[in-house]
């Protein structure tokens, strides 16, 4: 199944209101980067995103890691992350990792195939004993992600007491479903986050550099619907806010790239830009309009195209259950 770097299709996990209960399930820390497989053979190594990007040279001390692992062919499937100060993996840490690559890390939390062997079709617990195996318990570039067989509603509230953003609770037995957002993988969110596209962004006002909040939104359909607006952020800096609007400005557009175009005082200030820039956003709810309220920019993702960025809605975990959707 994973005989080639084009071959990956990573399964995603099904957004639910609360993790799954009983003794079928094994609970994840849900991590805060970029989702990255690792290709290893008996001459090279690739690291493959989401999307199908080669980051071998964004991260070459994973690459480099990667090498000196017992085996002569491997597929894994893992999340780089940079780590904060108080250990926990974090999207902002990440895109500002700069030249302190100490705090980068490769959490390994599925092995696809070892060996010219296939797992993708044994149970996860077998898949990860043979992780485990392979990785071993260093502290190094590359890790093993531990797991919790407990409740899971215990494991969540530890994990957002830690200042994790969530956890991902797996079907024990279950194979590995390529390119499926499945139920065997629910995840269960401390905050709601989630990607939203650039189409627009408006002129500062007051003491702002730059540009004054970027307008966002998700597409249902071919149609990008408007979620609203994002104007603060940790990091978002004077130097930030001018290096920002040179991005946009290389991608403006004549038109509102929204459906409907949004209306009122917004409109009389705003530039339009060519939907090609995904967001990472942080919010406290959904309006029942479709706008997010009080939101706070994260960062900005390469590896999600666009497209595929809809609005995530969570399901109850019995509702979850046999449901899967191609991702």
């Amino acid at each position: 199944m994973f005989k080639r770097t084009k071959d990956f299709r990573p399964q995603l996990a099904l957004l639910v209101d609360e993790p799954p209960a009983g003794g079928d399930w094994i609970h994840e820390l849900k991590l805060d980067g970029y989702r990255v497989a690792i290709f290893k053979s008996a001459r090279s190594v690739s690291l493959i995103s989401r999307r199908g990007q080669d980051y071998s040279k964004t991260y070459p001390e994973i690459a480099e890691a990667a090498k000196k692992l017992r085996a002569k062919q491997a597929v894994i499937d893992g999340e780089a992350v940079a780590l904060d100060d108080r250990g926990v993996s974090s999207f902002q840490a990440l895109q500002q990792l700069g030249t302190n690559r100490r705090r980068l890390v490769y959490f390994a939390f599925d092995l696809l195939a070892l060996d010219g062997e296939d797992l993708a079709t044994l149970p996860l617990v077998e898949r990860k004993a043979r992780l485990r195996k392979l990785i071993g318990r260093a502290r190094g570039v590359i890790r093993f992600t531990d797991h919790l067989e407990t409740s899971g509603e215990a494991f969540l509230r530890r994990a957002c007491a830690g200042g994790a953003e969530g956890i991902v609770s797996k079907r024990r037995d279950g194979r590995y479903r390529a390119g499926a957002r499945h139920s065997d993988w629910q995840k269960a969110k401390c905050v709601r986050r989630q990607e939203l596209v650039v189409g627009g962004f408006t002129e500062p006002a007051g003491a702002r550099v730059g540009v004054g909040a970027l307008l966002v939104g998700y597409y249902e359909g071919e149609r990008l619907a408007f979620a609203g607006k994002v104007g603060t952020g940790r990091g978002w800096t004077e130097d930030f806010g001018r290096a920002l609007r040179k991005r946009l400005d290389r991608i403006e557009a004549k038109k509102s790239p929204f459906d409907p175009a949004p209306r009122g005082a917004l409109v009389r200030n705003a530039h339009w830009v060519r939907p090609s820039l995904v967001a990472e956003v942080e919010f406290t709810e959904w309006t029942s309009d479709g706008r997010i309220r009080h939101p706070s920019l994260q960062g900005f993702r390469k590896d999600k195209r666009p497209r595929d960025v809809v609005r995530e809605r969570a399901v109850r975990p019995a509702s979850a259950r046999g449901k899967s959707a191609r991702a």
